[in-house]
C-alpha cells in the first residue's frame, strides 16, 4: 500500500491554501454559497504579519461587499489628514480626505479567518502539507484533502506558485520592504507618504492604536542598502534610526497574466496583485480572493471545474488593467526626466490630488490620473493615451 493510499481522504468542493485576506475572502464567499471549503494555513491565527496595515476606502468597500459588515471589529485608527512628500519636497497636506483606516494585521487577519470559519469553512490552519498538482489534492497530517479546484493565496513567497511556475516571483521586478513599530502614539499626526524615500519606492508613517508603523519599500534591484535608507528615513522623521527592522518581499505590480494553472488559481500576493505606486495589497487581496471563489462557484455549478481559471482570469482583468496603468504612472513619478513635472502637478493641481485621493477611497481608477498627466507630458502622453 502506498503512503498516499494509507491516508484518510477528505473530499471538498474547494481547498483554499493561505488564510490571509485573499484566502479568508475566498473561503468566506465559497462557504457562504454552500461549498464544502477547507481553509489551510501553516500558521495558526492570530499571527504577526509584516504590513503597513493601511486599509483604504477601496479595501473597506470590498470588505463590506464580501463579509456584509460595515467595518471590521478590530482596533483601527481613522486618518483624514494625509501628508505627501516626493524626493524630499513637501507636496502639502490634505485635510478631510477620504478616510484611511490603519490597524495591525495580527488582529485584522484573525478577524477575517473567524468570519470565514463562521460561514462554514473547515479549519485546517496551523498545518502544512504537500500539494499534488496532478490530482488537486493536499496531503496534510495523515490525511489527503481533495477538491476539483484549489485557490492558492499563500503569499508573495507562494510555494504553490513555485511548484506551478518554478519561482514565486521575478527577482528583477520584485520589491522589498522594511518597517519598524515605534512606541510613539501619535494619532493626531497626519498619515505620511514619501515618494522616492527609496529608489523607485516610497516611505510611510502610519499612526495606529498603541504605536506608529514607519517603513520603506522599493524595487529591490535598485536598492543595494535598504537598511541604510530606512535608518535615514527614521532619522528624518525624528525616530530612533537604530531600531531593528523586519523585512518582506513586495510584489510591486508584477502580476501573473495567467493567475494559475489547470484547476489551481492564485490570488492576492501569490498572483502579484500589489499596487506598484502605493504598495497597497489588502484591497486587491480581498477582491481577487472573492473573484476566485465566484469563478469556482460558477465552474462547479456548470459541472466544469476546468473552466474556473478562465472565468477567474476574465473577472480579474480590471485589476490587471489598473495595475498596468499604475506601472505606467510609476514611470512618470520615478524617472528623473519626468520627476519635476510630477512634483509640480501634484503640488499645484487640485484635480490630480483629488483623483489620487479618490483612488485611495476606491471611487476611481488610475485612468483619469493617467489622462491628466498625459496632458502635461505630451511625448509620454501619446503612449499613455494609446494604453488607456
Amino acid at each position: 500500500m502506498t503512503a498516499t493510499a494509507a491516508r484518510a481522504e477528505r473530499q471538498f468542493d474547494l481547498i483554499v491554501i493561505g488564510a490571509g485576506p485573499a484566502g479568508a475572502a475566498a473561503a468566506h464567499v465559497a462557504a457562504s454559497q454552500g461549498l464544502r471549503t477547507a481553509l489551510v494555513d501553516k500558521r495558526r491565527f492570530p499571527r504577526p504579519k509584516l504590513c503597513g496595515g493601511g486599509i483604504t476606502g477601496r479595501a473597506m468597500s470590498h470588505y463590506r461587499d464580501i463579509f456584509e459588515q460595515n467595518q471590521p471589529n478590530v482596533p483601527l485608527v481613522t486618518c483624514r489628514d494625509l501628508s505627501f512628500f516626493a524626493f524630499g519636497q513637501d507636496l502639502g497636506t490634505d485635510h478631510n480626505a477620504p478616510p484611511l483606516h490603519l490597524g495591525m494585521r495580527i488582529t485584522f487577519d484573525a478577524h477575517l479567518v473567524a468570519l470565514a470559519l463562521r460561514a462554514g469553512a473547515e479549519d485546517f490552519t496551523g498545518q502544512t502539507g504537500a500539494l499534488d498538482t496532478s490530482a488537486t489534492a493536499l496531503d496534510i497530517a495523515g490525511m489527503r484533502l481533495t477538491a476539483p479546484v484549489i485557490i492558492a493565496a499563500d503569499g508573495v513567497n507562494s510555494p504553490t506558485a513555485r511548484q506551478l511556475f518554478g519561482s514565486a516571483f521575478d527577482r528583477t521586478k520584485i520589491g522589498f520592504a522594511l518597517e519598524v513599530e515605534t512606541p510613539e502614539i501619535a494619532p493626531d499626526k497626519p498619515l505620511r507618504i514619501d515618494f522616492g524615500a527609496a529608489e523607485w519606492g516610497y516611505g510611510w508613517r502610519f499612526p495606529k492604536t498603541g504605536s506608529t508603523t514607519i517603513g520603506l519599500g522599493g524595487v529591490m534591484s535598485r536598492n543595494t542598502d535598504m537598511k541604510a535608507a530606512l535608518a535615514q528615513y527614521l532619522d528624518r522623521l525624528g525616530a530612533d534610526p537604530t531600531q531593528p527592522p523586519k523585512g518582506q518581499f513586495l510584489p510591486f505590480g508584477a502580476f501573473r497574466k495567467t493567475p494559475g494553472r489547470g484547476q489551481i488559481l492564485l490570488a492576492g500576493d501569490a498572483a502579484g496583485l500589489v499596487d506598484p505606486i502605493t504598495g497597497e495589497g489588502i484591497a486587491h487581496a480581498l477582491h481577487s480572493g472573492s473573484l476566485a471563489a465566484q469563478a469556482t462557484i460558477a465552474a462547479l455549478k456548470a459541472g466544469r471545474p476546468e473552466t474556473a481559471l478562465a472565468l477567474y482570469q476574465q473577472k480579474i482583468r480590471p485589476i490587471h488593467r489598473g495595475l498596468q496603468h499604475a506601472g505606467m504612472l510609476r514611470q512618470i513619478i520615478f524617472r528623473p526626466q519626468f520627476r519635476r513635472t510630477f512634483i509640480k502637478s501634484f503640488q499645484n493641481s487640485r484635480t490630480l490630488r483629488g483623483e489620487y485621493l479618490r483612488l485611495l477611497a476606491g471611487q476611481t481608477e488610475y485612468a483619469p490620473i493617467m489622462r491628466h498627466m498625459a496632458l502635461r507630458l505630451p511625448g509620454f502622453g501619446l503612449k499613455v493615451l494609446r494604453e488607456i
